[in-house]
């Protein structure tokens, strides 16, 4: 008599089937596992398809920092708001109605990834659980926005939005507020609680009126208060050396875990919120890993820094490049097809959501849509012409065309590679461009701008400095940009390697 096992039987039954009556050896092979594998990860082995219990270590280890790095990627716009108000709240602007102001603008001491030198911000966090709907009184004039907690549009104010730049009052409600909502509001209804306001003033008729208007109109108050609102203070946080930007370490699931702590359970999808649950962060309960998921996730920190930083010096996806058709032109844009939701056809574009959240902060559509004469576009230059690393070493020299074509004007910003915030150097404002002081034209009408250690002899007003044995890159900012640069039939030369 013949006694089948189960394993035994399960596999006479795939060998034979009523379909052929036999199963080939390459069926078989695709179905099942052999006793050892070699693999990345190491040698996995088997009994007979059945995991030995080394092998079971090395694929949990596997899958526990995989997921980790997929948490750390598709969450950096999250960790990256937290970084934000917390750098804020160490600066003095803690609280919805504490306004950050850089009342003298940002310059190199302050890291804030991609900001720039050349307009007037001021930022504030909401806190929908403790005050409840909160007004934003906006000035005339502003260009601005409110993202949620994981850096999602929420909606315009100001110029893009719908008081169209005359000012308003802005109401912005708690997820799943069902209460009255008063006439004469505009209505902001974000998925989270704690949401970023970002304004920016235009200082083309001068920085001192630019900050009069923010300081003598804007206002942010509880609704319940707004009989007699407390007084809004702004801190002025310019010259100030603080960071907000996030960490590439463990601290960034601790930091992952404070938002998952104080936001709403369906602010993001069981899916997503699956993935983070299981590397142990659950609302509502203490995140607390051993040992070795502690240095698992650092690993996966690690690779997800790694990846971010590949993603941006070679993306693979498409609508990165600024002139596609010369595969030697390195110009790009931080927005991949100017898409600020990342998302067409119902599909999430993950590296390109990667490439603007490790990049930049701050998501609204008004800054990929352009239009002639109005509001501003960018280019980014993150390698030289032979696309190679910047060496802050070497002297560099960009051509930019007579006419440059912008309304309003154009600056050019140096970063550092690190911390994707303004480069510290002597210059405490990294910034050139046409209202630069100095800022000399070739005898044609175009322009030279060399980085260098050192300015090129009589080319101090058209000079960013670099430090040697540093990389950097740069962002080209153009304000009221026109025709030609929007159709592109001006651009911008390579960044070239002079010595």
């Amino acid at each position: 008599m013949i006694r089948l096992t189960a394993m035994s039987a399960f596999a006479l039954a795939v060998a034979i089937t009523p379909a052929t009556g036999q199963v080939t050896p390459a069926e078989l092979g695709a179905i099942s596992i052999p006793d050892k594998v070699e693999t990345s990860i190491g040698t996995l082995e088997f009994f007979d398809g059945v995991p030995r219990d080394a092998t079971i270590s090395k694929v949990y280890d596997n899958l526990d920092r995989m997921r980790g790095m997929e948490v750390f990627l598709d969450n950096i716009g999250a960790v990256s708001m937290y970084s934000v108000r917390l750098g804020l709240a160490n600066a003095g602007a803690k609280g919805a109605n504490k306004i950050a102001l850089f009342e003298q603008l940002m310059d190199s001491q302050t890291l804030v990834v991609t900001a720039n030198t050349s307009t007037l911000y001021a930022y504030t966090y909401t806190d929908l659980a403790k005050d409840g709907p909160t007004v934003i009184e906006v000035p005339p004039g502003m260009l601005g926005f409110l993202n949620d907690a994981w850096q999602r549009f929420a909606g315009n104010m100001g110029v893009t939005g719908p008081d169209k730049g005359k000012g308003g009052k802005y109401l912005v409600v708690p997820p799943g507020y069902t209460g009255d909502v008063p006439d004469g509001y505009f209505l902001l209804k974000p998925s989270t609680n704690r949401n970023f306001m970002f304004l920016r003033g235009s200082i083309k008729k001068g920085l001192k009126p630019a900050v009069e208007n923010i300081t003598s109109k804007l206002r942010v108050y509880p609704l319940k208060d707004a009989a007699n609102p407390a007084i809004t203070e702004f801190v002025n946080v310019s010259n100030k050396a603080f960071n907000t930007v996030f960490p590439s370490d463990f601290s960034y699931f601790e930091n992952l875990d404070e938002v998952i702590q104080e936001e709403p359970l369906d602010a993001i999808s069981p899916e997503v919120r699956g993935e983070i649950a299981a590397i142990g962060i659950v609302k509502g309960k203490p995140f607390a890993p051993d040992e070795r998921m502690k240095k698992l996730l650092t690993e996966a920190a690690t690779l997800g820094n790694a990846t971010s930083r590949v993603i941006t010096y070679q993306p693979r996806i498409d609508g990165v490049r600024i002139y596609p058709d010369d595969p030697q032109s390195v110009w790009s844009t931080a927005f991949a097809n100017k898409n600020t939701s990342f998302e067409a056809d119902g599909t999430m574009g993950l590296d390109a959501r990667v490439l603007y959240y490790f990049n930049a902060g701050g998501v609204t559509p008004a800054m990929a849509a352009t239009h002639p004469g109005q509001g501003s576009d960018y280019g980014l230059a993150v390698l030289d012409a032979n696309q190679q690393p910047f060496d802050g070493s070497n002297t560099y020299r960009l051509h930019l065309p007579k006419d440059v074509p912008v309304n309003d004007f154009w600056a050019l910003t140096l970063y550092d590679t690190q911390t994707r915030s303004q480069l510290q150097t002597g210059q405490n404002f990294p910034t050139v461009g046409s209202q630069s002081k100095g800022m000399t034209q070739n005898a044609d009408g175009s322009y030279d701008v060399y980085f260098a250690p050192e300015a090129p002899a009589g080319k101090e007003g058209n000079w960013l400095q670099t430090v040697p044995d540093k990389s950097w890159f740069t962002i080209l900012r153009m304000y009221g940009p026109l025709e030609p640069w929007i159709n592109k039939t001006w651009r911008p030369g390579e960044i070239e390697l002079v010595k």
